[in-house]
């Protein structure tokens, strides 16, 4: 499994979201130009954003865009599958059904079930809330 650009850019536009995330609608030129994303591609990224309905597009010369929701009832795992698609690192452990004739018999089969597991866990239990904490913590760094 290797994660897009799509996807990557898809969370760092919900985290620009979130950090600046004051009650006024935050533009995709000012996220372009804070995270260096061309404003043609975050537009196709927010229009999926918004149409799951995890955004608010506000119009006008002062619109922009808004979290829907708290930054911490959005998961990793939800951003990146909604751009993504499924996260499982090969098609036979994916959530749709893929058959496979040798199932049954395979025995790595528990090395891709216990890795997609790992990577479910990791990406559903962190939030965007989490993100906002490690990059405060992160901001507070300074070096002599």
């Amino acid at each position: 499994m290797k994660i897009s650009t799509k996807g990557r850019y898809a969370l760092r536009l919900m985290l620009d979201l979130a950090t600046y995330n004051t009650g006024e609608p935050v533009s995709i030129k000012d996220i372009a130009k804070r995270q260096q994303i061309s404003e043609k591609y975050l537009e196709q990224i927010i229009s999926i954003l918004n149409k799951a309905g995890y955004v608010r597009s506000i119009r006008g010369s002062q619109g922009g865009y808004l979290l829907k929701k708290n930054p911490e009832e959005y998961t990793v795992g939800m951003i990146l599958r909604l751009t993504e698609g499924d996260l499982a690192p090969v098609s036979c452990v994916a959530e749709e059904n893929y058959e496979c004739d040798k199932r049954d018999t395979c025995v790595t089969i528990k090395v891709w079930e216990r890795l997609n597991d790992a990577i479910n866990n990791v990406v559903d239990n962190i939030t965007l809330e989490d993100l906002l904490e490690w990059q405060s913590e992160k901001s507070d760094q300074y070096i002599i």
